[in-house]
């Protein structure tokens, strides 16, 4: 249930929040966080799917998981995935699941996009474990990096009032009639106008990586 301070100066950070927050859920579905010592499969099975992915020590190499945590990431990521990768209607089924009582539609999308890095429609393994990676083990500037990806809808290298009305619009219909108390109708632009306040330094009307990050980070 979200409080008054919702309302405050700290809201730009919710954007930051539902992505952990949603990323872990995703994983709790997928199977994917019961690091259990079961046996797991042998790297050839992953021959069987029609995506493979790369030798799991290059992902160790790339990635800050271990090896025993990759395979076990996979065998969960396989059950849920035979074909080797998520396509962007199923991102939405299982946010639909998570918040039924709003719409995580338009949520969905933006951060299947995010995740969908090399921009082909659909998440391989790869694209899941990096982005992960980034998600729950990565340093500051890691995780502002990947929500700057995140907002910079069109991928310019900038974040527009337009684009960070989307977000929020999209975070507050995913929500749904949760919030406490209820916020109003012009509440997204509001806050995008406070976001802006303290981050557009140069008043450009943009928001650079620059920006984004020594704001957040302060």
């Amino acid at each position: 249930m979200l409080t008054l301070e919702w309302e405050s100066e700290g809201l730009q950070t919710v954007g930051i929040v539902v992505i952990i927050f949603a990323s872990l859920k995703l994983l709790h579905l997928l199977g994917l966080i019961d690091f259990s010592e079961d046996t797991v499969e042998d790297e050839m099975e992953m021959a069987t799917v029609r995506h493979r992915p790369e030798a799991l020590e290059l992902l160790e190499a790339q990635s800050k998981f271990t090896k025993k945590e990759l395979q076990i990431l996979y065998r969960g990521f396989k059950n849920e995935c035979p074909s080797g990768v998520v396509n962007e209607e199923t991102f939405k089924e299982i946010y639909s699941q998570f918040f039924p009582q709003g719409d995580s539609t338009n949520y969905a999308h933006f951060l299947f996009n995010a995740f969908d890095t090399d921009h082909n429609g659909s998440v391989s393994f790869e694209d899941f474990v990096m982005g992960l990676s980034i998600l729950l083990r990565g340093t500051v500037q890691e995780k502002l990096n990947w929500a700057f990806n995140l907002y910079d809808i069109n991928k310019d290298g900038y974040i527009t009032k337009e684009e960070m009305l989307d977000i929020m619009k999209a975070i507050y219909d995913m929500m749904g009639k949760c919030t406490y108390p209820v916020l109003k109708d012009d509440a997204p632009r509001q806050h995008v106008e406070t976001f802006f306040q303290k981050m557009d330094k140069n008043k450009d009307g943009v928001v650079t990586i620059d920006e984004f990050i020594e704001s957040c980070q302060k």
